[in-house]
Order: structure tokens, then C-alpha cells, then sequence
């Protein structure tokens, strides 16, 4: 195993962690193994440029590449992805539907997620298929379900009603700065029960750096070379500490004397016992850590920061928000985030690797290769949301979007475990910002690629007025 430097002292510092930091990086397989062999002239219609050159335009430039593929190609197009996997984009509801309704053994999810595996770890509920995707999603539904919910309101109000004393009258800010810095509080206290302000401090910037980590990175952990370059072994050092933090935490929350009484989801995953009455083990649990903490972080964080970059646009839908904050009308409240959701999408697509031949939607596919509707494609659709460009969060009230036209949460037997808290969550942010502040956008912001998320390039840039 290569050495690890010596961590800080602060730092916890366990070898039998490196070295599960280490197998993790060397098993888990960025694209899921040696690419299948497929004939090419079976798949739908797609741009010829190499594999290199798709999986940029994919993963850095996706919001300009895909509508032009969608244009030049139609409904269905293959996208070939390094090192040469193709990939079949749909984009009508009715394909979505077949796709999350169809068998989850011969559709895998958990194969398709591999990009995520190095960081994630093999135990990680997005990573998972069959019976141990079932198994994992049994052993987290309790911690999500409405009474968890309800308990863990109260948290995200305290967490943001502290967040933003610390805000000022007048003061321009990045409203994506502000929301990741918020959110990021919430999972650490909600997820992983820390409270104590040394190991807050600790987890902070390296979950941050997670976060942070660009797409090139993100591909060079599938070259062990590369791990010792630059920002691939910036990147793997930071993960190194971050397992150290999190494996620390989970050693000594088995022994708190109060474990049997808290609310906590790490505290409710150490409880939890599956159907033969075993336990998960610190790596699973240090997996699903990590999954809670990145698939729920910044993604709220983001829907959050178009939220108000689209409510300081415009002075009538302003007054209406606020209106709501200040009347405790929830449901105006998260009509406002999902509709930040379909017009900003953070996550691209859905998507899922066949084990078996299979038709969607009348094209028939060999096995091996991914499928998945466009996420940008299908909120952008004006046969399913008429006047798609224009924000509008009436569309969510009183009723929903046709089905399978609003999919930021995917769909079927693999909806996110957590699409519930993070509306619970957005609603509370916009409440209690709302109450307190009116904001106003500074400048155009246009969305860019960040790790697999779509974030606003500048930052959302606002002004915000106490009230």
C-alpha cells in the first residue's frame, strides 16, 4: 500500500482505515469494469466524435451537448462514454415509465452509479443492486420516514435560524456559498449526530473538498498513476482523512451511553438490524455515511441557491414567497423548490445497465449497455411543462406535472431514500430566510458542471435586505 502521509494532529489516524481507504480506491472501478462488447450498428442514431470527446461534452459542457444531441438526433440518441460504453438517452415521459418500472435485476442502477464508486464505496446505496440494494433501503427507510421527518424539523429550523444571524443588512453574497454552508450543517447534525463544534471544524472543509472535486478528477481515480499527481492525490489524501473523521465517529457513537435514545441517522443505522438480525458493519455504515452526505448536500444546496436566484428576479413572485414564509404556507414554499428543480436540474440523467437484452419504448437494446431518461431533456420538454424557460412554481400547486415529466428524484424501486428531506429541508431554509430577509439578484448566472452536479457558475449572485 502507498504511504499516507502523517495527518495532522487533530486528525484521527488508524492504519486498518487507510488500508479500507486504499482497497476501496483499488476495487471500485470508475466505469464499472472492461467495456462490453456491443455492435454498434444495433443502437440508436449518435454523434460519431471519440469516446474522450463525448464523455467531455457529457460531463463538462452537458447543458449545451445534450439539447444539440437531442435536436440533431431526435428522442433516442447513444452517447459512447469512456473508455467506449454507450450509452441511450430518452427522453420522452413514456420511456421514463418503462424504465423505472422495468425489472431492477435486469436493469442495474448500482453498475450504472459506478463513476461514484471510489469515493461512495461498494456498500453505498446508489451502488447497489438486488438483494443488497433491498436489504440497505429496508435498514435506511426508518430513518427517512414522516415521524423521522417531523423530528428532524425542528433541527434544520435551529441550523438556519443560527446560520443566518450571522447574515447582514446589505451584504452581496453567493447564495450557492451560503446554502452549501447551511445544508453541509444540517447533514453533519442530522446524519452524522455531531454537535461538537472541534470535530465540526474537522469535517467541514473536507467534506467541502469532496464536493468540490471536478469531473477530471472524478475519471482519473480509474488510473492508479494519476492518484499520485496533483489534484488526484489532493483528492485522495482528502478522502484518506475524511474516512479517519468518519470511522472515528462511528467507533465511538457504538459505545455512547446514550446511543439507545438518539435520533441521529447514524444512531438509527448502528440500531438497526436486518431480517436476520445482523448488523451493518463500520465500512457499510461508513458507505452510506458518505452517500447521505454527498447525494444530499449539495444538491439541496443548489435548488436552494437557483430558488432565490429566481425569486430576486422578480419583485411580484418576491412578495408572493414571501408572503408565504410569513403565513407558513408550505406548500407555495416547496412549489418554489421544485420548480427551481425542473428548470435548474442538478443531476443530468437517470440511469440504469442491462444485464439482459431489453425494448424501451420500441428500440430493442442489447445487454451491457446504459439507458436513462435526460433529466434535462424531460423538464425541458414544453409538451410536458408549457413555457418551459420561464420559472414558474404555480405548476406544483394544487397539482403535480404529468407523471414521469418531473423526475429529479429518479423514479420507481429506486427513488431517492431522501427526496422527502430535502423538501422538508428547502421549505425550512426558504421560510426562515424569507422571514427574515428579502434578497435581490445581482447578476445572469448560468449553470456549470461541478463533480456529476450542475451548480450555478457565479455563485447566484445576491444582495440581501433585512426586514
Amino acid at each position: 500500500m502507498t504511504a499516507v502521509r502523517d495527518l495532522p494532529e487533530e486528525l484521527p489516524h488508524d492504519a486498518a482505515t487507510a488500508a479500507l481507504t486504499e482497497k476501496r480506491m483499488r476495487r471500485m472501478r470508475v466505469f464499472g469494469g472492461p467495456a462490453p462488447t456491443i455492435d454498434r450498428s444495433t443502437l440508436p442514431p449518435g454523434p460519431g466524435w471519440p469516446p474522450l470527446l463525448q464523455s467531455i461534452g457529457l460531463l463538462r459542457f452537458r447543458h449545451q451537448f445534450v439539447p444539440w444531441a437531442h435536436r440533431r438526433y431526435g428522442d433516442v440518441f447513444t452517447v459512447r462514454l469512456l473508455p467506449d460504453r454507450p450509452l441511450v438517452l430518452f427522453t420522452r415521459p413514456e420511456h421514463a415509465r418503462e424504465i423505472f418500472a422495468a425489472d431492477p435485476e435486469t436493469f442495474l442502477a448500482g453498475k450504472a452509479n459506478s463513476i461514484l464508486g471510489p469515493m461512495m464505496g461498494e456498500h453505498s446505496l446508489l451502488l447497489q443492486d438486488r438483494g443488497a440494494h433491498q436489504r440497505a433501503r429496508k435498514l435506511l427507510m426508518p430513518a427517512f420516514n414522516g415521524h423521522a421527518l417531523r423530528e428532524y424539523g425542528d433541527l434544520v429550523t435551529e441550523v438556519a435560524r443560527a446560520d443566518l444571524a450571522g447574515w447582514h443588512d446589505g451584504e452581496e453574497l453567493r447564495a450557492l456559498d451560503r446554502m452549501n454552508r447551511l445544508t453541509l450543517e444540517v447533514i453533519l447534525r442530522v446524519v452524522f449526530g455531531v454537535t461538537d463544534e472541534r470535530r465540526l471544524a474537522l469535517l467541514r472543509p473536507r467534506v467541502t473538498r469532496v464536493v468540490d472535486i471536478s469531473p477530471a478528477v472524478l475519471f482519473g481515480w480509474s488510473v492508479p498513476r494519476l492518484r499520485r499527481l496533483g489534484p488526484w492525490r489532493a483528492a485522495r489524501q482528502n478522502a484518506h482523512e475524511l474516512d479517519q473523521l468518519i470511522h472515528a465517529e462511528i467507533r465511538e457513537r457504538r459505545t455512547a451511553p446514550d446511543l439507545a435514545t438518539r435520533t441521529d441517522v447514524l444512531s438509527l443505522l448502528i440500531r438497526a438490524r436486518g431480517e436476520e438480525g445482523d448488523l451493518l458493519t463500520d465500512e457499510e455504515l461508513r458507505d452510506q455515511l458518505v452517500t447521505l452526505l454527498l447525494a444530499g448536500h449539495e444538491t439541496t444546496a443548489t435548488a436552494l441557491a437557483w430558488a432565490l436566484y429566481e425569486l430576486g428576479r422578480d419583485d411580484a413572485l418576491l412578495a408572493r414567497t414571501t408572503a408565504a414564509a410569513d403565513d407558513g404556507d408550505d406548500a407555495w414554499l416547496e412549489a418554489v423548490l421544485k420548480e427551481s428543480m425542473r428548470l435548474h436540474p442538478v443531476i443530468p440523467m437517470v440511469v440504469r445497465t442491462l444485464t439482459a437484452p431489453a425494448t424501451i419504448g420500441g428500440v430493442d437494446l442489447p445487454a451491457g449497455v446504459t439507458v436513462g431518461p435526460s433529466i434535462l431533456l424531460a423538464h425541458a420538454r414544453p409538451e410536458n411543462h408549457p413555457e418551459p424557460d420561464v420559472f414558474r412554481p404555480e405548476r406544483f400547486v394544487g397539482t403535480n406535472p404529468p407523471p414521469n415529466t418531473w423526475i429529479p428524484f429518479g423514479g420507481g424501486v429506486r427513488r431517492c431514500i431522501g427526496a422527502g428531506f430535502s423538501l422538508m429541508e428547502g421549505v425550512v431554509v426558504l421560510r426562515e430566510l424569507l422571514t427574515a430577509y428579502s434578497v435581490e439578484t445581482l447578476a445572469d448566472d448560468r449553470p456549470k458542471v461541478r463533480n456529476i452536479t450542475s451548480v450555478p457558475r457565479d455563485g447566484a449572485r445576491i444582495r440581501v435586505t433585512a426586514r
